[in-house]
């Protein structure tokens, strides 16, 4: 028998109006009540009636793709990258944001499962483990992008490879004082990152000063740039886990009176379009991310059409665009 509302709110002991606004009004419920919900959709597996009526219908046509924030142009790409392939085969890509939140993003990977994505697009904030393994379950295909999995498919980027060139470029430079801007351990592109660097340090008889931000964006990097700034004792060449951060704190260097290269040396990272036409242009490592997100997509579409497709695990090469933030 299909489990309707009235079940999910039985099984609550909430009302059906509860039930109904902790599904599709959320802000009208509190957490505690929405949480009870949830725990009645998960273990009934209750799916709501628009997904039903896909569901009988046969194909719903549309692939799920969370990313970690959407405002950094990172991950605006791989969406548009995903979008094209998934045009190419007559489908449509239902994106989210997580928004740097491992409980929105469980959220939404909830969501996929209820309006029967065909399969799953994931770039992981938190541990999806469970999330992952309930949408395997139901038959729902999941490739992972710039993280990797043994259970899933997955396309990602070499990132220790690529904190290591941009260490190298800036020794090269004859720069002894380095620090490395990034976000939260919990990410693993950012501890990979760190450690790339760090390794190339090492090597040349170096350490490394970390500092870490709650955000990745252009005030976080602001307010990194101010402090640095204002401080007697500076690194001379800062590099960050992304271009958003770089290009907040590279403002705040100079309107600090610090000259980028010649002070400090900067590098970015994922060398989006707006790295080269910053106030002052900037060296950055570059991930393609367009092509990851397309070639992400096109191996879901192939586990879509043939649930037997081996697993396939990419990882895409760095290479290092040099520009006016380092000297080049």
């Amino acid at each position: 028998m299909r489990v309707g509302i009235r079940e999910v709110a039985a099984h609550a002991g909430v009302s059906i109006a509860t039930v109904s606004n902790a599904l599709n009004q959320p802000d009208r419920v509190s957490e505690p009540l929405r949480e009870r919900v949830r725990a009645s959709v998960a273990h009934l597996g209750y799916i709501p009636m628009p997904a039903a009526r896909q569901l009988r219908a046969g194909r719903s046509g549309l692939i799920g793709m969370t990313v970690i924030n959407i405002s950094n142009p990172y991950f605006a790409a791989l969406i548009d990258g995903a979008e094209g392939a998934a045009s190419d085969a007559g489908m449509r890509v239902l994106a989210a944001n997580s928004h740097d939140d491992a409980i929105r993003e469980r959220d939404h990977l909830g969501l996929f499962e209820s309006v029967q994505v065909e399969g799953a697009l994931v770039s992981p904030f938190g541990d999806t483990r469970a999330q992952l393994e309930r949408l395997r379950r139901h038959g729902i295909p999941v490739v992972l992008v710039d993280a990797t999995d043994p259970e899933h498919s997955s396309v990602a980027f070499d990132n220790l490879a690529g904190g290591r060139i941009a260490a190298e470029h800036v020794i090269a430079r004859g720069r002894r004082r380095v620090l490395f801007l990034g976000a939260r351990d919990e990410l693993h592109q950012v501890r990979e990152r760190a450690q790339g660097v760090r390794d190339a340090l090492a090597e040349a008889g170096l350490e490394l000063e970390t500092r870490r931000v709650p955000h990745t964006d252009p005030a976080a990097g602001r307010a990194a740039g101010a402090e640095i700034a204002a401080a007697a004792q500076r690194p001379d060449a800062i590099i960050c886990s992304n271009d958003h951060l770089a290009m907040g704190l590279v403002r705040a260097l100079v309107d600090g009176g610090i000259r980028v290269p010649e002070d400090i040396a900067v590098v970015g990272y994922d060398d989006t379009e707006l790295a080269e036409v910053a106030a002052v242009p900037l060296t950055a490592v570059r991930q393609p991310a367009t092509a990851i997100g397309r070639r992400a997509a096109e191996l879901l579409i192939a586990r879509i059409s043939d649930p037997h497709t081996p697993r396939e695990a990419l990882v895409f090469p760095p290479a290092l665009s040099v520009r006016a933030s380092t000297g080049g």
